[in-house]
C-alpha cells in the first residue's frame, strides 16, 4: 500500500510457538488519534476510498512489472496484469483485487500496522490547527488506505508476495478502532484483495452503475485493466470499465483537463488540483515524452530531507522506477510527473542515469519547457504566479546559483517585496519591473535583506533611500546569498542599502548632522564596545532612528549569517559596526551622559537596540531588562 509509515505499534497477543494462530495488535496512542481523524472529520468526499484502493493497485502492478524485468519467475505464468473490482450485494462487501507485487506477513505489519512515521505529531498538530482544511491535509502522510474507514466498517486485506509459496499468504483484518489482527493464510494467487465491508447506509457503493462512474472519472488514465463484476446472486460477465492507455502517450487534444487533473492526483499522491501543466512529445535525435506538473502547493512533508522527490520514469510505457531526480535540476524539485523515453533500456539503473547523454538532452528539453511555462504564469496570470512564489519561490532561487545556461531564465522569474508597494504588502516585483521605474540617475538596484520581509518596511536602513523617494527590493536572508552570486542584472549592480557607502542620485555629499561632535561620541562609545563591534561611526543613513548595524561590501550580513548556521555551515566570525545618528534626542542624551558606568550601559542599549532591529538574538535579555529599566529610572526620577 502506497506510502505507508514506520512508527511502531504494540501488540496485545502473541503464541510464537503457533505461527499460523492470529496475532492482534493495537496502534500506538498518537496513531489511534490519527485514526479517529480520517475517519472521522477527513475525508468528505465518500468517492476518495476506491480511487485510492484502485491507485494503490496500480503501484503494485507497476512494481511487479519493474522486478520482473530481473526475475520473470514472479509472474508465476500468469503475466496479464490486471485490476479487479467486486462487489456483493448480499454481504454487503466490495473488492480491490490485484495480481501485482503483493507483501509478505512483515510487510502487511509494517505498511499497514502503522501510519505516518516521523510525521505524525506534525500531521496531528496541522489538522487541529484552526487553519486546517481536508483538502490541505491529505495525501503525504500515508492516510490514504484508511480511508476505506469512511465507508466501511471493516476492512480486510489478503495478500502474498510474488514468488513466495502459497502458504506465506497473511490477511490483515481491523475496524479502524485502534485495533488490528494479522494472521497467515493460504493464498494461491499472489498479488493483494481488500475487502470493505460497508457501513448500514453506504448502499450506493453496491450499484454497478455507480461504481462504473466512479471508476472512470478517476482512474480511466491508469495504464491498466480495471475490470468489474458481480459476486453472488445475479453474478455476470466481467466488463473493462477504463481505456487502460498510458495517458501521456495520447495526444494533448483529446485528453481533457479534467483527467489531466486526476492523472495528476494519481502519481502525486495529491488531493489538490495542479496549478498547471507541460505535456509533449518530442521527436529527434533522442525521442522521449513528459507529462509535467507543478503543484499549487507544497504538500505536508516536502521539507523534510528524507522525502522522496522527482518525476517517474517509464521506457517503452513500461514503469521503471520512481522519485528519479536526474531529469530535472534540484532547484525544480517540485515538480512532478513522468517521463517516458524510447532510447532508454529497460534494465537502467540510477547510476547508468547520471552518464547517459540521453537523460542530459532530456532534463535541458523539460527544463526548458517548464521555465518556458512559467513566465508564460507570470506575464498572463500573475495571481497564479504569485501563489506558486509564494509556495516554491525559495526553491527556485537556487538556479540563480546552480542553474548555469539558464541563470538568466530562473532571473527573470525572481520576484520581491517593495517598498513603493506599501499599500499591498502581498504585491511582488520583478528585476524588470524594478528596472522599468528606476529614478534618472540612478545607477543601482537597492536592496535589504532582512530577517522577516513583512517588517523589513520599518527598517532603519530604509530611511535614506526613502527621503530621497527610491524604491528597494526587499527579501529574506537567502536572497542576499543569492543575489551576491548573481551581482547584477542587466549591467545594473545590485546594492544593499545596510552595506558600504550609500551613492544615490541627488544625495551629494551629505554629512551626518554634528559631524565633529558626533565622531568624538562614536569613539567614547566605541572604548565603551571594545570586543563587541568592529568600530562606531556617525551614519549617513540614518534619519529617525538612533543607531543600526551596517557591513562591509564584502560581508554577510547577521541574518544570512544565521541561515548558514542553522543549515550546519560555520560563517566567518565578524564584529558588526554600530552606525549612530548624531542628530537623535537619544544619542544626544549620551553625549551629555555623566560617568563612564552611565556611558558604557546607555552604549550597551544602543548596540543590542540595533541587533532587535536586526532581528538578532540577545546574548543576555535578562541583563537587558535591567540595564533598560535602571537607565529608564533615572529618566523619570528626579535628582
Amino acid at each position: 500500500m502506497r506510502r505507508a509509515c514506520v512508527s511502531s505499534g504494540s501488540r496485545t497477543m502473541t503464541n510464537p510457538s503457533i505461527k499460523d494462530k492470529r496475532a492482534d495488535y493495537q496502534f500506538g496512542v498518537e496513531v489511534r488519534q490519527l485514526l479517529e481523524l480520517v475517519i472521522g472529520s477527513l475525508y468528505s468526499n465518500k468517492e476518495v476510498p476506491l480511487r485510492e484502493l484502485i491507485s494503490n493497485a496500480s503501484d503494485a502492478l507497476e512494481k511487479l512489472r519493474f522486478e520482473a524485468l530481473q526475475d520473470d519467475s514472479l509472474y508465476e505464468k500468469d503475466a496479464a496484469p490486471k485490476i479487479r473490482v467486486e462487489y456483493d450485494k448480499k454481504n454487503r462487501t466490495v473488492s480491490v483485487i490485484d495480481n501485482g507485487i503483493g507483501m509478505s506477513r512483515e510487510e502487511l505489519r509494517n505498511n499497514l500496522g502503522t501510519i505516518a512515521s516521523s510525521g505524525t505529531r506534525k500531521f496531528l498538530k496541522a489538522l487541529q490547527g484552526k487553519d486546517a482544511t481536508p483538502d490541505s491535509l491529505i495525501g503525504c502522510f500515508g492516510v490514504g488506505f484508511y480511508s476505506s474507514f469512511v465507508i466501511a466498517d471493516k476492512v480486510e486485506v489478503s495478500t502474498r508476495k510474488a514468488g513466495a509459496p502459497r502458504t506465506a499468504g497473511a490477511r490483515w483484518t481491523s475496524r479502524g478502532k485502534g485495533r488490528y489482527s494479522i494472521q497467515r493464510e493460504d493464498r494461491p494467487a499472489r498479488g493483494t484483495r481488500v475487502t470493505l465491508y460497508l457501513k448500514k447506509d453506504e448502499e450506493e457503493f453496491l450499484d454497478g452503475y455507480r461504481l462504473r462512474e466512479i471508476t472512470r472519472k478517476y482512474c480511466d488514465h491508469i495504464g491498466f485493466p480495471i475490470v468489474m463484476a458481480q459476486e453472488g446472486e445475479g453474478a455476470g460477465k466481467e466488463e473493462t470499465v477504463n481505456r487502460a492507455t498510458a495517458l501521456w502517450k495520447r495526444s494533448g487534444k483529446e485528453i481533457a483537463d479534467q483527467e489531466y487533473r486526476e492523472f495528476y492526483k494519481h502519481i502525486a499522491h495529491d488531493f489538490e488540483d495542479p496549478l498547471c501543466y507541460v505535456h509533449k512529445n518530442v521527436e529527434g535525435k533522442t525521442e522521449y515524452t513528459f507529462l509535467l506538473y507543478i503543484p499549487a502547493a507544497a504538500p505536508a512533508g516536502f521539507w523534510e530531507r528524507r522525502q522522496l522527490r522527482g518525476v517517474k520514469l517509464y521506457s517503452h510505457r513500461v514503469f521503471i522506477m520512481e522519485a528519479v531526480e536526474q531529469f530535472l535540476p534540484p532547484w525544480l524539485r517540485f515538480v512532478r510527473g513522468v517521463i517516458d523515453s524510447d532510447d532508454l533500456p529497460l534494465n537502467i539503473s540510477r547510476e547508468i542515469l547520471q552518464t547517459n547523454q540521453a537523460v542530459d538532452s532530456i532534463r535541458r528539453g523539460c527544463t526548458r519547457r517548464l521555465l518556458d511555462q512559467l513566465k508564460t504564469m507570470a506575464e498572463r496570470e500573475p495571481e497564479k504566479y504569485r501563489q506558486f512564489w509564494q509556495a516554491f519561490g525559495t526553491i527556485l532561487k537556487e538556479g540563480v546559483v546552480e542553474a548555469g545556461a539558464f541563470r538568466d531564465d530562473v532571473t527573470e522569474l525572481l520576484r520581491f517585496a517593495s517598498t513603493r508597494e506599501a499599500q499591498d504588502e502581498a504585491a511582488l516585483v520583478s528585476f524588470h519591473d524594478y528596472r522599468e521605474r528606476m529614478k534618472e540617475g540612478q545607477k543601482e538596484i537597492y536592496f535589504l535583506a532582512t530577517e522577516n520581509p513583512a517588517t523589513a518596511r520599518s527598517s532603519p536602513h530604509l530611511e535614506l533611500a526613502r527621503e530621497h523617494g527610491l524604491e528597494v527590493l526587499l527579501g529574506d536572508p537567502v536572497d542576499e546569498w543569492v543575489l551576491t552570486h548573481l551581482g547584477e542584472y542587466r549591467g545594473i549592480r545590485i546594492k544593499w542599502v545596510n552595506k558600504g557607502d550609500l551613492d544615490l542620485p541627488d544625495a551629494g555629499d551629505e554629512e551626518p548632522e554634528g559631524k565633529e561632535t558626533g565622531e568624538r561620541l562614536a569613539s567614547r562609545i566605541a572604548d565603551c564596545l571594545k570586543g563587541k563591534v568592529k568600530e562606531v561611526r556617525p551614519s549617513r543613513r540614518l534619519r529617525e532612528s538612533a543607531c543600526c548595524l551596517a557591513y562591509g561590501d564584502q560581508e554577510m550580513s547577521a541574518g544570512l549569517q544565521r541561515v548558514l548556521t542553522a543549515a550546519g555551515h560555520q560563517p566567518p566570525d565578524r564584529l558588526p559596526t554600530l552606525e549612530i545618528n548624531p542628530g537623535h534626542v537619544l544619542v544626544r542624551h549620551i553625549g551629555a551622559a555623566e560617568g563612564e558606568e552611565r556611558l558604557r550601559d546607555w552604549s550597551l542599549l544602543l548596540l543590542e537596540q540595533a541587533m532587535l532591529n536586526e532581528g538578532a538574538p540577545l546574548r543576555d535579555p535578562a541583563d537587558f531588562v535591567r540595564r533598560l529599566n535602571r537607565l529608564l529610572g533615572e529618566l523619570v526620577t528626579p535628582r
